[in-house]
């Protein structure tokens, strides 16, 4: 009586057809793909893994219309009561490009603030203190002074 039945892997490794039939067809890269990032299209269960290893995630595979769309970059948002509280007795402009600035709180004293974006009640509330935003779009300065 066997005890331990061999495995059916180990008996095709020194085979020549390793269980496909002919020696032809299996006989270059071909038929495996190639090597390294080549055979890695839509059916490649088998180097899956290493194409989400190489390219970090799943962004390799198909073309989504979400990749090719351009969205514009989030602006931070800070309040007027922020800007007061952390550039008290700033002189000059305070540059805040890349934030957009919410209306929450008073301005005290005059300022030159440039930004990105800001919302009306901002506006509002900097033309009330008699200070002066420079807002930026698309490269383009336009400013609205008070």
């Amino acid at each position: 009586m066997r005890v331990k039945k061999r495995r059916k892997s180990i008996r095709y490794r020194g085979s020549q057809t390793a269980k496909r039939g002919k020696k032809k067809k299996t006989r270059g890269s071909g038929n495996q793909g190639g090597v390294g990032m080549a055979g890695t299209g839509k059916r490649a269960d088998q180097k899956k893994t290493l194409v989400i290893k190489l390219t970090g995630g799943n962004n390799y595979f198909g073309k989504d219309k979400a990749q090719r769309r351009k969205v514009s970059p989030k602006l931070d948002s800070i309040n007027v009561s922020e800007i007061v509280s952390k550039m008290p007795n700033k002189e000059g402009i305070i540059n805040l490009t890349g934030y957009k600035i919410l209306g929450d709180g008073e301005i005290k004293g005059k300022l030159k603030i440039k930004a990105s974006a800001a919302s009306a009640s901002a506006l509002e509330k900097i033309k009330k203190s008699g200070s002066e935003i420079i807002l930026e779009t698309n490269n383009k300065e336009t400013e609205e002074k008070s």
